[in-house]
């Protein structure tokens, strides 16, 4: 069966499936350097769109397809959706369940990066910006605003002009972020609703210095038999 990885439920969904014997190929973007790989077999790169992966679905003799992939990877879904309805593959989405906005946090959702960068200013001057390394141009026309940008891989310009870059992955402590936000003086957060817990250490550290947050809206996804857990996508893949 085929996992669109990239996500710690893909590992460990491969690890599960990999332990009971069922044969698993795990496809990564590649758009990370050194990515964390799962066990079982390794692909990495695009297919060349649907046509591609329509065809190697039918080389491959892939019996089922799930998209585990990162909850913005807005074109691997697409094109997951559209090869297995083309090839008649089963699929399955597991998606992590996204944030939910507890007592005492400070949220500004936005519909998109575009709509994050202009509620900055209004928020706050020293923005801790945790939404990846891909549509950082959005925030680059801000002056005014100084910039901690966190990614795993340099990002690529155009960047905001006044900016520090700070290459880390996660998981994180609520302690270490505490002490991020408090070191950089930082006053507002962006960040996208990723949801999972490798990374919502910085939603509490924001919760406890009362710092706003501005949270990206996931983007809509093709309709699809969808499970939150490693746990279900496993019994689905058993069972199918």
């Amino acid at each position: 069966m085929l996992i669109l990885g990239g996500t710690a439920e893909a590992r460990e969904l491969a690890a599960g499936l990999t332990a009971r014997g069922v044969r698993v190929v795990s496809s990564l973007a590649g758009r990370v350097a050194r990515p964390r790989l799962p066990e079982g077999e390794v692909r990495v790169g695009g297919f060349g769109g649907v046509d591609g992966l329509v065809q190697w679905l039918r080389d491959n003799d892939v019996s089922a397809v799930v998209d585990a992939t990162h909850p913005f990877a807005e074109r691997i879904g697409a094109n997951a959706a559209e090869a297995t309805r083309r090839t008649g593959v089963p699929l399955l989405r597991l998606a992590r369940p996204g944030w939910r906005q507890q007592p005492g946090d400070v949220w500004h959702w936005a519909d998109d990066l575009a709509d994050a960068a202009a509620r900055l200013p209004a928020l706050g001057r020293r923005v801790f910006l945790t939404s990846g390394r891909q549509g950082l141009a959005a925030f680059a026309g801000l002056d005014g605003l100084w910039f901690l940008i966190r990614c795993v891989d340099p990002p690529e310009p155009p960047l905001p002009r006044d900016h520090e870059v700070l290459l880390d992955r996660g998981p994180y402590t609520v302690d270490s972020e505490r002490s991020l936000l408090r070191e950089h003086r930082i006053d507002v957060l962006v960040t996208k609703d990723s949801g999972g817990t490798h990374t919502d250490a910085k939603l509490r550290a924001a919760r406890e210095l009362g710092l706003p947050v501005v949270v990206v809206r996931r983007p809509p996804r093709p309709e699809a038999e969808t499970v939150g857990t490693v746990r279900e996508a496993v019994e689905w893949v058993l069972n199918d």
